[in-house]
Order: C-alpha cells, then structure tokens, then sequence
C-alpha cells in the first residue's frame, strides 16, 4: 500500500503546472481612453481619460481566459478647454472629488471572430455598478523593435448611458450616449527574448 502511495505522489510530482495566462503592465505611453459625446447635435465634444491603473491576462491560445482589471481617475478627464474640464469635475457631471475613481472589471470574454472578442464586465461610476461590455479587436503580440519588451496590443470600442449611472445633467442636449475608444499597448515583464518564461 505505502509503495502505491509512494507511487502516486511521484506521479503527480510530475504532472505540469497549467500554465497562467500572461499578466501584462499597461504602457501608458501608447494607451490611450478617448470619449465621444454630442454637443447639442452640432458636434461630439472629445475628452480623454489620462490617468488610469490596473492589468490585464491574455493567452494567445485561449483568449477566452484572458482578464481586465482597471481603475480610472475622473480628476485626469482632459477636453482641452479648461472650463470645461472644470464642470465635468462638478457635481454635475463626474463629482470627481466625492468619487475619485471609476472601475472596470471583467467577468467573462466572448471570442466573436479571428482576431475580436466581447470583454463582458462591471462598470462602477459615481457609485453605481452597471454592465459594459468592450468590443476588442486583438492587434498583434511581438518584441517591441526599441524597448526589446514583449507586447501585445489591443483596440476597443464601448458605449453606455451617462444617466444609467445617474449622470442626468443637460440631457437630451448634451448626449445621454457615450462612446468610448480605447488603444491599448500592454507588456509582460516576464517574457523576454532569451529568457526563460517564470510562471506569473
């Protein structure tokens, strides 16, 4: 009996780990989250959110296990015109100071093609949590010619309603609808050219 048990052990001794999808840092040089939203029918006002913190997992071989993890700082919204950024940061638009963070987190990923998928998750805005879903398309993953660091990069486009969220103020004049555009460069410290992979 202990030989068998012996045995066994051994055997799992040898059984590989399953392998992690990669966990990657967001280069925040060449990310960039851009919104859209009408200005009275006339044109749509556009702003950029530039401070932001989080990660994100992607296995080239198995998209669908791939995670989103991000906190953005309504403070960073950026329109440039600086009243502008003034009232958005009231209470009337994002009351930036009362809540200082707004939160994306995956809770599931739909492959929808060759090279796109639906990054299904929660939303929290002004303190109200709603679903959102990120329609991505996958560009490519390579060594950067520069940096020598391993990359993968993304493009993404959303929409939601500011007034799901409570964010009423001036609609219908200005846009209830947002749109959102996202570029996204993310790297894995742990794969290098010449090194060996450590799990994550």
């Amino acid at each position: 009996m202990l030989k068998k048990l012996s045995l066994f052990f051994l055997f799992l001794g040898f059984v590989p780990a399953v392998q992690a999808a990669d966990t990657y840092d967001f280069d925040k040089d060449h990310t960039h989250i851009i919104f859209f939203v009408s200005h009275i029918g006339f044109s749509n006002m556009i702003g950029r959110i530039k401070s932001f913190n989080g990660h994100f997992t992607f296995d080239e071989n198995a998209p669908e296990k791939s995670t989103l993890d991000v906190t953005l700082i309504p403070a960073s919204v950026d329109t440039d015109v600086p009243a502008l950024n003034k009232m958005l940061m009231s209470d009337k638009f994002l009351n930036a100071y009362a809540f200082p963070e707004m939160h994306f987190k995956s809770t599931k990923v739909v492959v929808t093609g060759k090279n796109t998928g639906d990054v299904i998750g929660d939303f929290t805005l002004l303190g109200v949590t709603r679903p959102l879903i990120l329609h991505v398309t996958y560009n490519k993953s390579g060594i950067h010619p520069l940096t020598n660091d391993f990359v993968s990069g993304f493009s993404a486009d959303a929409t939601l309603k500011r007034s799901d969220f409570g964010m009423k103020a001036f609609v219908p004049d200005v846009g209830d609808e947002v749109r959102i555009h996202i570029e996204a460069e993310g790297t894995d410290p742990l794969k290098h050219p010449g090194n060996v992979k450590t799990p994550h």
